[in-house]
């Protein structure tokens, strides 16, 4: 799968998408769940900045590692 990359963000938005994906990290984590290396590179590519939220969440939901209840 092809996901476009946006334009550069800045250190504070870094920072918050960090702990977006920290929080939800800890949201499957705590339901008994372990991400993926798929789904933690993707995220990591959201963090940095390579693809939006609207990106990240597509990408999710196309991986072949969720399991949706």
């Amino acid at each position: 799968m092809t996901v476009e990359t946006i334009n550069p963000i800045s250190a504070i938005e870094c920072t918050h998408r960090h702990r977006e994906v920290d929080f939800a990290r800890g949201n499957v984590r705590h339901e008994g769940g372990i991400l993926s290396d798929e789904i933690e590179q993707l995220n990591a590519r959201y963090i940095a900045g390579e693809i939006d939220s609207d990106a990240l969440t597509a990408a999710i939901l196309a991986s072949q590692s969720v399991q949706l209840p």
